[in-house]
C-alpha cells in the first residue's frame, strides 16, 4: 500500500498581511502544536540487491516521513484515544537505525519465532494425513481414493466456512487469545485421530479439524502485523511459511520412526502418528496462551511484570508501523466488526482480482503434492522409502519460496515473481502427462520431486492481499476472504485425480496444463488492472491543486484503499 502526500499547501496566512501573524481560517507553521525535528533519509531512495539490503549509518536518524509531519493532516489520522497503543503515539519521537535494528530483531526472537513454532505445529497435524497413507491407513479403514478426495474435500469446505467467522471472533477477544483457543481445541481432534474406526469418524474428524484451524493464518497474519511494516512482513511470512516447509521435513522423519510402531498394543502405526503429533500440538497451544500478548504496549501480565519492551521501545515499535501505516490505529485489538462494515469490504471490488487468483494459483501443484507419497507406493516404494522420498520437494519448495520472496522485494513486483509459479509449473506438467507405465519410477520421483518442489508464492499473495486493503477492519476480513478463495481453490484440486484415472493420472494432468495456461493470463489481466487503477489516480490526483488536495482529504467520504491518495501494489 502506498499513500500518496498532498502538495504543500500555503495558508492563507502566507498571502495576508497581519501584524500579529495571526491567521484567519488556516494555520501558520508556528501554529502546530509539535515542533517537527529532523528526519531520516527515506529508505525507498535506497537500492538493494538480492543479497544486501540498504545499509545505514547507525546512529542516524532512521524515522520516516508520513502524515504525522504535516499540521494539517496530523489531526485527520491521530489515532483514537480508544486504541491500545495510543499513549505511546507520539509524532515527534525520533530513533536511530541503531535503536531500530535491535528492536526488530528483538521482535523476530519473541513474536516471530514463536509464531513459526505454532504454524509448525498446524501443518503437523494438517500434513500427517498423507504419511498415515504409506501405512496403509486406506486399507485399515476401508476407504477408495474417491472416500480420501471426499475427507480433502470436506476439510478444505469446513476451513473455508470457518475462515470469517474465526476472524471475527478473534477480532473481537484478540487473537492473543483465539489463537491459542484455536490450538488446543484442534488438539484434542488431532489426537483422538488414534480411534478412528472407518469412513464415518475419518469424514467426520476432517470436517472438525477443517473448522478448528480455519481462520488461523488470516489471525495470526493480523497479529504480527501490530508489530511489523509494511516492507518487513512479506519477508517474514516466507520465514513464517518457511515453518511450514520443516514441519514436513520432520514429519515424514518422525512418521518414519512413529510408524514403526505398527503392531504395538495392537495398533497400526498411523494411530500413534496422529496421538502422539496431537499430544505436541496441546502442548504448544496451552504454552501460546502465555506467549501471545495483545500488542506492543501491553506484554506485562503476572507472568511477566517486567514486560518485553521498555517505554522507549514501545514509543519506536508503536510510531514506526504508525508511520508506514497510518491506517493501523482505526480499530483497537478487542474491536469487533458490525455486518455493514463486513458487507462494505466484500463489496471492495478492487480486490476482487487477488481473490480471483486465489482459487487457481495453487491449483496446476496442488494434486501432484497431494498424492506425492500415495503415487511412490503405487510405483512400489516402501512405507519408509515413500516418506524419505518426500524430502527432497520439502527442501527444494524451502529454498525457492525464500528465493522467490526475496525476489519479489528486490525487484518490487508481486505479478512477476508470482506468476513465475506458472511457467516452472508448465513444462513439468507435460512431461508428467507424457509417461507411461513404462516410464522409470526414478524418472517419475525426479519430475514429480521438482512439480512438488514448486516455488511457494502464497506468502507474497498473502502480504500483497494484505497490503491493498487499508485499515485494520478490511485487512482482517480480507485476509480472510482471500484465504477462503485459496481454500476454494484446494477443493477443486482435491478432486482433479479420480480413482478411475489412476495411477498415472492422465486426465486430471491434461486439466492442470489447462488451468495453468489460463493462470498466466489472468496474471496479466491483474497486472493491467492495478496499473490502469494507479495510473488514473495519479492524472487525477496530479492535476488537483494542493488546495484541492487538501480540501479532499479533510472532507472526503472515501475509506481505506478507496481514497484517491492511495496506490496499489502490483
Amino acid at each position: 500500500m502506498s499513500t500518496v502526500l498532498a502538495k504543500p499547501y500555503p495558508n492563507k496566512a502566507d498571502n495576508e498581511d497581519s501584524d500579529s501573524g495571526s491567521v484567519k481560517g488556516g494555520l501558520t507553521p508556528t501554529d502546530s502544536t509539535i515542533e517537527v525535528p529532523t528526519l531520516g533519509a527515506p529508505v525507498a531512495a535506497e537500492k538493494a540487491t538480492f543479497w544486501r539490503r540498504p545499509k545505514h549509518e547507525l546512529d542516524s536518524v532512521a524515522t520516516q516521513s508520513s502524515v504525522f509531519d504535516d499540521p494539517a493532516t496530523l489531526e485527520k489520522y491521530r489515532p483514537p484515544s480508544s486504541w491500545e497503543n495510543a499513549h505511546r503515539f507520539d509524532p515527534a519521537a525520533r530513533w536511530t537505525w541503531r535503536e531500530e535494528y535491535a528492536i526488530v530483531r528483538r521482535i523476530d526472537w519473541l513474536i516471530m519465532i514463536w509464531a513459526c513454532i505454532m504454524f509448525f505445529s498446524l501443518d503437523l497435524d494438517r500434513s500427517n494425513l498423507a504419511q498415515a497413507n504409506t501405512d496403509n491407513f486406506l486399507k485399515d479403514l476401508g476407504l477408495t481414493t474417491n472416500d480420501f478426495n471426499l475427507g480433502n474435500t470436506l476439510f478444505k469446505l469446513c476451513f473455508l466456512i470457518a475462515e470469517l467467522p474465526s476472524q471475527l471472533i478473534s477480532k473481537r477477544v484478540g487473537p492473543d487469545i483465539w489463537i491459542p483457543s484455536q490450538m488446543v481445541l484442534w488438539s484434542f481432534v488431532s489426537l483422538g485421530q488414534f480411534w478412528l474406526t472407518g469412513r464415518g469418524s475419518f469424514l467426520a474428524t476432517r470436517c472438525l479439524l477443517g473448522f478448528m484451524q480455519g481462520g488461523f493464518i488470516p489471525d495470526v497474519i493480523l497479529y504480527l502485523s501490530y508489530f511489523y511494516t509494511k516492507n518487513e512482513l512479506p519477508l517474514r511470512l516466507a520465514w513464517f511459511w518457511v515453518s511450514n516447509y520443516l514441519a514436513e521435513i520432520i514429519g515424514a522423519f518422525l512418521a518414519t520412526g512413529l510408524l514403526k510402531l505398527r503392531g504395538v498394543g495392537g495398533r497400526a502405526g498411523w494411530r500413534y502418528l496422529f496421538l502422539i503429533e496431537g499430544i505436541l500440538t496441546l502442548v504448544i497451544g496451552v504454552a501460546s496462551f502465555f506467549m501471545m500478548p495483545p500488542s506492543p504496549t501491553q506484554t506485562k501480565a503476572w507472568f511477566r511484570p517486567k514486560g518485553w519492551f521498555t517505554e522507549r521501545e514501545e514509543t519506536i515499535i508503536v510510531n514506526r508501523v504508525l508511520r508506514d501505516d497510518p491506517t493501523k490505529s482505526n480499530m483497537h485489538n478487542r474491536q469487533g466488526l458490525t455486518i455493514r462494515m463486513i458487507w462494505d469490504i466484500l463489496k471492495d471490488w478492487r480486490m476482487w482480482p487477488i481473490y480471483a487468483l486465489g482459487i487457481v494459483f495453487l491449483v496446476p501443484t496442488n494434486p501432484p503434492q497431494t498424492y506425492l507419497t500415495l503415487s511412490l507406493r503405487n510405483l512400489g516404494y516402501t512405507t519408509t522409502q515413500a516418506n524419505l522420498l518426500s524430502i527432497p520437494s520439502k527442501v527444494l519448495g524451502m529454498i525457492l519460496l525464500l528465493v522467490f520472496c526475496y525476489l519479489s522485494e528486490i525487484i518490487d513486483s508481486r505479478i512477476v515473481s508470482t506468476v513465475l509459479l506458472q511457467f516452472w509449473a508448465l513444462p513439468l506438467l507435460i512431461a508428467l502427462y507424457t509417461f507411461d507405465k513404462a516410464t522409470s519410477p526414478w524418472v517419475y520421483f525426479a519430475v514429480v520431486t521438482l512439480i512438488t518442489g514448486f516455488p511457494y508464492v502464497h506468502p507474497i499473495q498473502v502480504a500483497w492481499a494484505s497490503t491493498n486493503s487499508a485499515g485494520v477492519g478490511t485487512r482482517t476480513v480480507s485476509a480472510s476472504i482471500y484465504n477462503m478463495f485459496v481454500q476454494a481453490g484446494g477443493i477443486i484440486a482435491s478432486n482433479i485425480y479420480r480413482d478411475d484415472d489412476k495411477p498415472l493420472y492422465k486426465r486430471g494432468n491434461r486439466v492442470l496444463i489447462g488451468i495453468c495456461v489460463m493462470n498466466i493470463f489472468l496474471y496479466l489481466f491483474v497486472y493491467l488492472f492495478y496499473k490502469g487503477l494507479n495510473k488514473r489516480r495519479d492524472k487525477i490526483w496530479n492535476s488537483w491543486s494542493a488546495k484541492e488536495q487538501q480540501e479532499y482529504l479533510e472532507n472526503t467520504k472515501d475509506q481505506g484503499n478507496a481514497r484517491m491518495n492511495f496506490r496499489f501494489a502490483y
